[in-house]
């Protein structure tokens, strides 16, 4: 069935137009920032008002609001569906580094550039034009939530408010807009952030052995994290998509640059550990403990591990209706099945499944590996054709569920 016969035809050019009037608004998720997504909530916000979407918006933290809209589908009684995105984005980095500007909304050789074009302003902006397009084809049972929610690139304070929400429990399954580069992701990593304090004892430069010297354990910690990461490969194998266990330093910090003639007393090593369905995250936190503890002990340095953030990797059965709607939707757009696909990171949909139970699959517009790189893109056909796909899989979803309530757990 095209989109004539079916009655759902989206304004891509409209859709077109929001990703660009979005991209053009620096919304950084910066530390410190005292207004992150405001200015994309208030025009996500004009436009529900347009469409006449009873909304609410939420201060999360400041200047980090979530809106929320709630579609009536008119069609009886019926399951509910979300569509969620975020609008904050991660910093360019050096504008002279970028073939454009980060926030020129720029639309050449078919492609709109810019920080957030993919990651992820145009899946907002093709999901809410894609349920505007279901709703002015015709009456749908159930109803359909849009959640813009903040601080997604932070620590997903957005999701976490939503989630403890009283329409959280009413909501049956969430399609996150993430970039995916069409496949459909019904598994996620999972992410476990550590803080490893490492404490020893101050001493001028040139008296070495006054000292228990934190670099050197951090080194030493550094070293060991390779072997937690062997280790958990060995316990944990290899998912089929989402790969094995990595466990990773990304920040070591110590010492003063104006004093190279002191050894400090503390220095600190920063972790990202990327797990998968069926890793133990207690048992990989504590090994972590326990090797960079016997590591830093060897330079006489004591460690404080810290998680700053835990979240669990999640898998949704791929026979779930809302991946199978979701599935039959691509292949009516595109004629062809999707691949299925792993998120190689966490989103705002790792954080509803955990928190709120909800069944959770990613699909989105825009390249899976282009996400906070430079000269950040997003192909402008895509921001229609997930629209279309957006559509059809609600309408799948919401019919097929409301005709038999059983097949949805």
């Amino acid at each position: 069935m095209d989109d004539v016969a079916s009655g759902i035809a989206p304004d891509i050019e409209a859709a077109v137009s929001f990703a660009q009037a979005l991209v053009r608004l620096r919304t950084v998720d910066a530390a410190g920032a005292t207004e992150v997504e405001r200015p994309a909530v208030a025009l996500v916000r004009r436009l529900f008002d347009d469409f006449g979407w009873p909304c609410e918006v939420t201060e999360i933290a400041p200047g980090r609001p979530n809106v929320v809209a709630v579609v009536e589908g008119g069609g009886g009684l019926g399951p509910t569906l979300m569509f969620e995105g975020h609008v904050d984005v991660v910093t360019e980095g050096d504008p002279a580094d970028w073939s454009v500007d980060p926030y020129g909304g720029e639309i050449r050789d078919g492609r709109l550039w810019g920080r957030g074009a993919a990651d992820m302003k145009s899946g907002v902006a093709a999901m809410i034009h894609g349920v505007r397009a279901l709703q002015r084809a015709g009456p749908f049972p159930g109803r359909i939530v849009v959640g813009v929610l903040c601080d997604e690139e932070g620590l997903m304070l957005g999701a976490k408010a939503f989630a403890a929400s009283a329409l959280a429990r009413r909501v049956d399954a969430v399609i996150v807009c993430e970039p995916e580069g069409y496949e459909v992701c019904a598994s996620a990593r999972g992410g476990i952030r550590l803080r490893l304090d490492l404490d020893g004892a101050m001493a001028h430069g040139a008296m070495p052995q006054q000292a228990r010297n934190p670099l050197v354990a951090a080194a030493r910690v550094v070293d060991s994290l390779a072997r937690a990461q062997e280790w958990a490969r060995d316990r944990y194998g290899t998912h089929t998509r989402a790969g094995s266990v990595t466990v990773t330093p990304t920040v070591v910090r110590g010492g003063d640059p104006d004093q190279f003639n002191v050894i400090p007393a503390h220095a600190v090593v920063g972790v990202d550990v990327r797990t998968m369905p069926g890793a133990d995250h207690d048992e990989l936190i504590e090994t972590v403990r326990e090797f960079s503890a016997e590591a830093a002990a060897g330079a006489g340095v004591s460690v404080r591990l810290t998680v700053v953030d835990d979240r669990p990797a999640i898998e949704l059965p791929e026979t779930h209706p809302v991946v199978t709607a979701l599935v039959d939707a691509h292949r009516r757009v595109h004629g062809t099945p999707p691949p299925f696909g792993t998120v190689p990171g966490t989103t705002d949909g790792t954080v509803l499944t955990r928190d709120a139970g909800l069944p959770t699959v990613v699909y989105g517009p825009g390249g899976k590996w282009i996400a906070h790189q430079k000269d950040e893109y997003v192909e402008v056909h895509e921001i229609g054709e997930y629209a279309r796909v957006y559509a059809h899989a609600a309408r799948e979803y919401l019919t097929r569920t409301a005709a038999n309530p059983s097949v949805s757990p």
